[in-house]
């Protein structure tokens, strides 16, 4: 009897273990369990935060700055489906949530997200002076983007991964918000020793290598990468959810 209850136990024992390996595997950016993940760069998103948003527009829509001048190429990339949902995270100034949001149509919705709250108001009012109903802003935190669970076709990050402070937290809630299949287009500055410039090199923690490896490990697969001859300092990657990971 009692070597009965003993291989019982067992049973139960390795049973617990395997339910926790998958749990573990259908959420592969979640930090473990109780912990919460480092920064990777302190205070990289002071300067964002920052109640005075007239500066942050400015540079965010300098026409010498190349996403600024090829915006709408850009979203022809991105190309989201008509009728689609899709998530414009770290929407800044909102130019290119407002490219989206004529791209998905009337049927389709853009949420645009963003860790400044002025910048969401202002965003919000431009929208509504233009007549665009499919914008819905979000004030999103440090850690997550904030979306509803399993809402979203596509997302969009653009010269913004390196401004995640806890890239896995925050790959986590991404996945979270996908919906099966989703996929999540990175645009992000080459980080190249001896090519990148000197600004590049200070202030973008790691190069395309690291972050694709990041994104994978957080539940994704590399389906597309571009290198367009107009973003002579940005690549792109087309990243899809993996739903079985």
């Amino acid at each position: 009897m009692r070597s009965c209850c003993r291989a019982w136990c067992r049973l139960v024992a390795a049973g617990a273990v395997l339910a926790l390996l998958a749990a573990t595997m259908q959420n592969p950016a979640a930090p473990p369990k109780g912990e919460q993940e480092q920064s990777v760069k302190p205070g990289i998103n002071e300067r964002w935060k920052s109640d005075d948003i007239a500066p942050l527009v400015q540079t965010l829509e300098d026409e010498g700055r190349e996403i600024y001048s090829q915006r709408e190429r850009i979203a022809a990339l991105v190309g989201p489906r008509r009728g689609s949902v899709m998530a414009d995270v770290g929407a800044g100034s909102g130019f290119m949530s407002e490219l989206f949001a004529g791209l998905v149509g009337s049927a389709g919705k853009v949420y645009a997200v963003d860790i400044n709250a002025g910048l969401m108001e202002r965003l919000a009012k431009d929208a509504t002076d233009r007549g665009i109903t499919n914008i819905e802003t979000v004030v999103c935190g440090e850690r997550s983007v904030d979306l509803p669970a399993n809402s979203i076709d596509l997302v969009f990050i653009c010269d913004t991964y390196h401004h995640f402070e806890y890239p896995k937290s925050t790959m986590h809630s991404i996945y979270e918000a996908l919906k099966p299949g989703g996929q999540v287009v990175v645009v992000d500055f080459y980080r190249i020793a001896g090519v990148s410039p000197e600004w590049i090199m200070g202030h973008v923690r790691a190069g395309e290598e690291v972050f694709t490896q990041e994104i994978e490990d957080a539940g994704f697969e590399l389906i597309n990468q571009h290198y367009p001859a107009y973003l002579p300092q940005n690549y792109v990657l087309r990243f899809r959810k993996v739903s079985d990971h």
